[in-house]
């Protein structure tokens, strides 16, 4: 797939590859195909000239965009290992990863490092800031420097010919994911298993040449630009996102939950087909989406283990009436069972190898209590979620579809500390922009009626906390929520 695109960037070297929008909506071109190839040959021949060869790990903190596209499009091409490098994650885990992944360089743009001493109180208010990179070995820096940042990493001609492309399977890239700062845990995807991943989204989207895609991840980036079609970075505000799209009219678009959320809050005019992941995607979600204009809407379930591993279209899932959350029939050549625990396990080509330090792995272990509804996965929650009041195993992921009535954002269930070694069922609920917490509760009260034993001793509404790149549900700082909204304690409005 990689090779696809760079011979796709090579033809029509004029056309557009990477866009973005000015605040009013406008579309611009950050770069060409053929400023993207010559960004990534550049690099390459930066990297060679460094001293990286095949094997090797290249730390990468660089925001999504033309750079961090052609830093990874020149590491494949020297057969270097990637690793992934989150610059919100804080020094010290930052440094747990480091060391886990050890590579032999690191390559930060200046948000990233911001260790200079005036940048550093900008760098800790935006949660930009990787420890004092001089302790972690060779650092460059891509793009524009700041006062106190590595020397600049320049793309530049090679004075001799680079290797030739690697063409057998290795290690392509390190995620990083759970983990603790003594314990880091790191995903590694090789080679193979990450242009099978690329093309199942391929498949899953099928792209037409020259029509624009709208997405941020690497997953969408590969796959559209190796089939022809512009890809158009979405604007981080929600107000300018909605007239982005209304000027851009892109033929598909990928937002997270949370980003689709604070869009549908706008009352946008959408268009073409949209696909949501990385986080629960409730039935209401896709409705709304449809409602809003969109051709279509997709849920995709996926993990940095794999991705992506099954999808849903809004009418199928909302025709949906059983229990639990279903999230679609696996997309081809995804295999799945259920272990003794009911968890759900996966395999398939575009599946990970191993995490970091450990045997490669054949199946996947998602995490995830599911049930087969015949060929389609239904998910019953988390396997550490589960909640347990007067001997009854509660799974929170079961229940929770049901609670997004119209009117609801997001519906989480907590268990909370009882004081006698049980715990209270407690629903936290955040309403959407303008609806009424009095209809809602309305709109609820059938809803509760039916879920029996797991009926939650109480109902709260207010905004769920979330946390990560991807604004999943923290269900620890919910459950703190809960407890403190148990015991009286009240939001402020607003």
């Amino acid at each position: 797939m990689l090779d696809e695109l760079d011979a796709t960037l090579r033809r029509h070297p004029d056309r557009p590859a990477l866009l973005t929008a000015s605040r009013s909506g406008r579309t611009r071109v950050v770069a060409t195909r053929g400023e993207l190839v010559d960004l990534a040959d550049g690099y390459a021949a930066a990297l060679h000239h460094h001293g990286l060869t095949a094997g090797d790990t290249l730390g990468l903190a660089v925001r999504p965009g033309a750079r961090s596209l052609s830093l990874m499009l020149a590491a494949y091409r020297l057969g270097l290992r990637v690793a992934v490098l989150d610059p919100s994650a804080g020094p010290d885990v930052l440094h747990a990863r480091l060391a886990l992944a050890r590579p032999a360089l690191v390559v930060a743009d200046a948000a990233a490092q911001a260790v200079a001493g005036w940048a550093r109180p900008l760098a800790r208010r935006a949660h930009l800031e990787l420890p004092d990179l001089a302790s972690l070995g060779p650092v460059r820096t891509a793009g524009r420097r700041l006062p106190g940042c590595a020397p600049a990493l320049r793309p530049h001609p090679t004075g001799g010919p680079l290797p030739g492309r690697r063409t057998d399977d290795g290690d392509a890239v390190v995620i990083f994911t759970s983990g603790t700062t003594s314990r880091p845990r790191a995903v590694v995807h090789r080679r193979s298993g990450l242009a099978a991943a690329m093309r199942a989204v391929t498949e899953l989207v099928h792209p037409n040449p020259d029509q624009p895609v709208l997405g941020g991840t690497f997953f969408v980036l590969v796959p559209s630009l190796a089939s022809g079609a512009p890809v158009a970075l979405p604007a981080r505000s929600a107000r300018v996102l909605a007239r982005q799209i209304r000027r851009l009219q892109p033929q598909a678009s990928y937002l997270t939950p949370p980003q689709l959320r604070a869009l549908l809050a706008e009352s946008p005019r959408l268009c073409g087909a949209f696909y949501s992941g990385s986080a629960p995607v409730s039935a209401n979600l896709l409705a709304r989406t449809r409602r809003a204009g969109a051709s279509q809407a997709w849920g995709v379930y996926a993990l940095t283990e794999m991705f992506p591993a099954a999808a849903v279209e809004a009418t199928e899932k909302a025709a949906f009436t059983g229990d639990g959350d279903l999230v679609g029939t696996p997309l081809p050549g995804v295999r799945t069972r259920l272990d003794d625990d009911d968890q759900l396990l996966l395999t398939g080509p575009g599946s990970s190898d191993r995490y970091l330090g450990e045997e490669p792995h054949e199946w996947v272990a998602t995490g995830d209590v599911a049930r087969m509804d015949g060929d389609r996965v239904v998910l019953a929650g988390r396997c550490k979620d589960m909640i347990l009041r007067e001997a009854e195993n509660i799974y929170p992921g079961l229940y929770e579809p049901a609670l997004h009535v119209p009117g609801v954002n997001l519906a989480v269930l907590v268990g909370v500390p009882a004081g006698d070694g049980d715990e209270r069922l407690v629903a936290v609920v955040e309403p959407e922009p303008g609806a009424d917490p009095g209809q809602l509760r309305l709109a609820l009260a059938p809803v509760l009626a039916r879920m029996g034993a797991a009926r939650p001793d109480a109902v709260h509404f207010c905004v769920v906390p979330t946390s990560g790149r991807s604004r999943k549900p923290d269900r620890t700082a919910t459950a703190a929520l809960a407890a403190a909204m148990e015991a009286g304690w009240r939001p402020p409005r607003g």
